[in-house]
């Protein structure tokens, strides 16, 4: 019975062909998972995670852009009001290994203990750059001075009753990504300051530390 060279070439090619197309796919496989693990990884060491400074860390000095200042110890917050203007600030510790910038901020009185948060564009951005080094410290500052904004009165009533309030902070890494929202608690301390406290952390660009 002859032997079909020809045929049997062609089935030995296509073989040969469906070999080489499933080792390509796996490779390609394999070298896409090393990319994200890779990718995954530098992510990681770019990553900021913004806590309350403690106690013995250094005082940071906060100055506004009227002038007022104000100095911002360890562990603690600054919730001043003077005229119509209130001024806040928080001091910071970064626990991640990236460095934080900080890019806006959403106030809050009453109950704010639910998980949720405001949608990022609904955040007040920063007039200046505030940065927190990875593993140091730092601060966030901003103000409320239009008369007419609509968080006026209630922190205005807070700080006079020296009443719990919170602040929501907007961050990333140095290339703008991986943001998060930090919630930061401020209670009335007992010699008329205030303390800070982080309370939740959720990732915008990425999933949340834990599940809501």
């Amino acid at each position: 019975m002859a032997v079909d060279w020809q045929t049997v070439s062609s089935l030995a090619t296509g073989a040969g062909t469906l070999v080489l197309a499933v080792a390509t796919f796996g490779s390609v496989r394999s070298g896409n998972r090393s990319a994200r693990v890779a990718e995954r990884a530098l992510l990681a060491g770019m990553r900021p995670l913004l806590v309350q400074s403690l106690a013995g860390d250094p005082t940071h000095k906060a100055l506004w852009s009227d002038r007022h200042t104000a100095r911002i110890e360890g562990g603690r917050a600054v919730a001043e009001s003077e005229g119509e203007v209130v001024y806040l600030a928080i001091g910071l510790r970064n626990v991640g290994s990236g460095i934080a910038v900080l890019h806006a901020w959403y106030p809050r009185t009453g109950i704010f203990g639910e998980n949720s948060h405001a949608a990022p564009e609904e955040f007040r951005a920063l007039t200046i750059d505030l940065y927190v080094p990875p593993g140091g410290t730092g601060y966030w500052e901003s103000a409320i001075r239009s008369a007419d904004d609509p968080a006026l009165p209630a922190f205005t009533t807070a700080l006079a009753e020296r009443e719990p309030f919170a602040v929501d902070l907007l961050y990333g890494d140095q290339d703008g990504g991986q943001r998060t929202i930090s919630r930061f608690v401020v209670l009335p301390a007992g010699d008329g300051g205030w303390y800070a406290q982080a309370a939740r952390h959720w990732g915008v660009d990425r999933p949340a530390p834990r599940p809501s």
